[in-house]
């Protein structure tokens, strides 16, 4: 079914004559499932979607946007559209890259060209025949841009530094149509701006990023029951004081509803659960986490394992999921902090209450790198909640945010861009130093202010 035109703004009709079927309108079938993403639990309604499947349809997008007085917002997957949610959408163009996936490897140069809408699985897939990985996240359908461009924050961590890092070129549609490749010895301005700065500049088509040689990794999780929250959260808090930077470690306390299509040691269950990679010998490892297993752990995944499994470690949602998050960099972890993590994950309201290692590599700036290099912290504290139903929404919102207020005393000022996800977020801490410099750049490329990004320079 289409509406009239008559029905329709005067812009959104210039589209549909620019764009035929590349364009999405209110009405349209489809029209609602492209302009969803993947956290559901936030309704996006723009004036129009766009389906490009090359960059030259990128293009074209572009250039009929901008003649129609519209702005335009890049989304691949949609994972952190909450961070659009206090921006009205009523003169924006979505532009959903789903169409633009696929990553081709060189193995010699250990590089990938990654497709603007490449999910991480594309990646795994492509550099595992090469005994090949990449600094992905701990979820394979993230999409690849928006993760390497604001930071990236993976298993490897620890030993190689934020994703952002490894981003060698980009190529991107600016706001006057142009498509060009940004580097090191390419529009370097706008490749430093892009590097932290992402969808503020343009949208991109496509991304070069280094690749490990990490065929097998040593991961997996230690699940034991939350009752033993306090005595789990103590020991994982004495590990990563000691850890070397070869260990990258996540500590949770989860609370799972009664699901038949859980399996039954989830399901209906709340659990600690420390996960992770340790890059050592698999004897290296083990020793490592002796004092873990100490504890008896009911189910131990820890293991070598293709690095392509690495996503699998983190038991993420499989598909769409609504909820709300919220975070805060920590300046360390004493033992106060411990007892106030077990006391909020442990308390009605949050699904999952976690702590990420930071430090090591993650906290040094490269030194040739972009506007965001490093988190500048030893801890990440994550809160999350599902919203059900959208009346939830206000009670998951305080939740999380009460959550995160609870780690005020040790809190920094620093922040992870790819966990804000939410609309009232100062990210002036995200960008720390660079962003007089990242405003200086978006004036300089998108004068109009053409490009709607879930973080705003």
């Amino acid at each position: 079914m289409t509406i009239p035109d008559l029905a329709l703004d005067p812009r959104a009709v210039r589209l549909r004559d620019a764009l035929g079927a590349r364009i999405l309108l209110p009405g349209d079938d489809g029209f609602d499932a492209a302009r969803m993403p993947w956290n559901v639990a936030f309704d996006q309604r723009p004036i129009a979607v766009a389906r490009p499947e090359t960059a030259e349809d990128v293009v074209d997008v572009v250039r009929a946007a901008v003649a129609a007085g519209l702005r335009i917002a890049p989304q691949a997957t949609g994972h952190a559209a909450g961070a659009l949610a206090g921006t009205a959408l009523g003169d924006v163009v979505l532009v959903s890259l789903a169409g633009l996936r696929g990553a081709v490897v060189d193995p010699v140069a250990r590089t990938a060209r990654v497709l603007g809408g490449s999910q991480w699985n594309d990646v795994l897939e492509a550099a595992a025949p090469h005994g090949l990985t990449a600094l992905h996240g701990s979820a394979g359908d993230v999409g690849v841009v928006g993760y390497s461009l604001s930071g990236g924050l993976s298993f490897y961590a620890r030993a190689h530094g934020l994703a952002i890092n490894s981003v060698r070129a980009v190529q991107v549609v600016l706001a006057d149509g142009a498509l060009v490749r940004a580097s090191r010895d390419e529009h370097p301005d706008l490749f430093w701006a892009l590097r932290g700065g992402s969808g503020a500049f343009g949208i991109v088509v496509s991304i070069e990023l280094d690749l490990l040689a990490q065929p097998e990794v040593f991961a997996g999780m230690l699940l034991w029951d939350a009752s033993r929250a306090a005595e789990v959260s103590a020991a994982w808090a004495a590990f990563t004081r000691a850890a070397p930077e070869s260990a990258t470690t996540t500590l949770r306390i989860l609370h799972f509803p009664p699901m038949p299509d859980l399996p039954p040691f989830l399901s209906g269950r709340d659990l600690v659960v420390v996960d992770g990679a340790i890059l050592e010998s698999d004897e290296g490892a083990a020793t490592l986490l002796e004092p873990l297993r100490a504890l008896g752990p009911e189910v131990d995944t820890f293991a070598p394992m293709p690095a392509a499994a690495l996503v699998q470690v983190h038991l993420d949602p499989p598909g769409p999921t609504p909820a709300l998050t919220a975070h805060v960099v920590l300046g360390g972890l004493p033992d106060d902090a411990v007892s106030k993590f077990v006391e909020i994950g442990t308390a009605p309201g949050l699904f999952i209450t976690e702590l990420r290692h930071l430090g090591g590599a993650i906290r040094r700036p490269a030194l040739d790198g972009g506007a965001v290099t490093a988190i500048d912290g030893e801890y990440l504290a994550h809160t999350i909640a599902v919203v059900p139903v959208p009346e939830a929404a206000v009670q998951a919102a305080a939740a999380v945010q009460a959550g995160i207020a609870a780690f005020s005393p040790w809190r920094v000022d620093a922040l992870a861009l790819t966990f804000v996800d939410g609309p009232l977020v100062d990210r002036s801490h995200g960008f720390g130093t660079a962003l007089g410099r990242l405003r200086e750049i978006k004036a300089a490329v998108d004068p109009d202010g053409v490009f709607v990004a879930a973080h705003p320079v």
